[in-house]
């Protein structure tokens, strides 16, 4: 009996040890994940270091449990201390349904700018920055903004060549050059940062800013694409480390990620897009402080981003 039991307590140490060694090979894995992830992201946050962004204050609305509402930013400073907005974007995340939705408000709105008289929407941030640009969207169309993000040009480029250093595919639907700092032809493309925002900037043909907000749009979905991508997994570390440098915002980090985990999770479905003003709800106009413009049905525009957005406006 004795020797019978041997063999078999024998292959139980065996066993033991086989999976200690895994435990211990597993064990050496995350930590060789943990230390490639903290030096990606302070290799990233180095990048970003010389950026200098002050911290960000804004008065959001409070947290609801429905839908989470980030307007985000765009500004070409070009060393000036005070710009207007050249992008206009609301990013509505639905945490119910975990969809996405894009609006894009055109800079060329004749807007009622609280405190001040009318201007073209453009000018509400560069004459109170970030919060009396959310509260003139608040005031013409009721929408609840709960947080920022702003991001320079100049630190977009860079953001989207750490986030796809081969670049981004993009359909190109003409040949465009005019003001946009690159030269891009007709076709299916792997456009690197600099040609992306050459591309999302055009706007010398027909459809001027209304065609560039449409290219904006594209640009945006395409670049989630390809971060929820798996060969992309390996570059969030360093992209993690870039954003804290690169964009301004008031969202806290721990949000951050649980957004990106979000979008993630949404997988490949499309981002429903919105432009406002909605077609046939606005005519052309020219004021003298203000120059040409665009006058809005505001109450029609209401009610399309209410339908689009599944949002209940004030």
């Amino acid at each position: 009996m004795e020797e019978e039991l041997k063999p078999s307590r024998s292959r139980r140490k065996r066993k033991r040890l086989r999976f200690r060694g895994i435990l211990f090979l597993l064990f050496l894995a995350i930590v060789a994940a943990g230390i490639y992830a903290v030096v990606q992201f302070q290799s990233g946050y180095k990048l970003a270091e010389n950026t200098d962004l002050p911290k960000m204050e804004f008065d959001g609305d409070p947290e609801n449990g429905d839908f989470q509402n980030i307007l985000i930013i765009g500004v070409d400073s070009r060393g000036e201390e005070k710009s207007r907005s050249d992008t206009m974007m609301l990013m509505s995340h639905d945490k119910n349904t975990d969809e996405v939705k894009l609006t894009s408000f055109m800079r060329d709105i004749y807007a009622d700018i609280p405190g001040y008289q009318s201007y073209k929407l453009n000018a509400a941030y560069y004459l109170g920055g970030a919060n009396l640009l959310a509260d003139t969207l608040r005031e013409m169309f009721g929408l609840e903004i709960h947080h920022v993000a702003q991001i320079d040009f100049a630190n977009f480029e860079q953001m989207v060549d750490i986030a796809a250093p081969t670049g981004v595919e993009i359909d190109v639907e003409k040949d465009m050059s005019e003001k946009i700092g690159v030269s891009l032809t007709k076709g299916t493309h792997t456009l690197n940062g600099k040609e992306l925002l050459g591309y999302a900037r055009f706007r010398a043909d027909s459809e001027g800013d209304f065609g560039r907000v449409r290219r904006q749009q594209q640009v945006l979905a395409a670049l989630k694409d390809e971060m929820i991508s798996v060969s992309a997994i390996p570059k969030y570390p360093k992209l993690a480390g870039a954003v804290q440098g690169y964009i301004e915002t008031d969202l806290p980090t721990s949000d951050q990620v649980k957004l990106a985990m979000e979008l993630a999770k949404s997988g490949k479905s499309d981002i429903g897009r919105l432009t406002v003003p909605v077609k046939g709800t606005f005519w052309d106009a020219r004021y003298p402080n203000a120059g040409a413009v665009l006058e809005i049905d505001v109450e029609q525009n209401r009610q399309a981003l209410s339908e689009f957005l599944s949002q209940p406006l004030n």
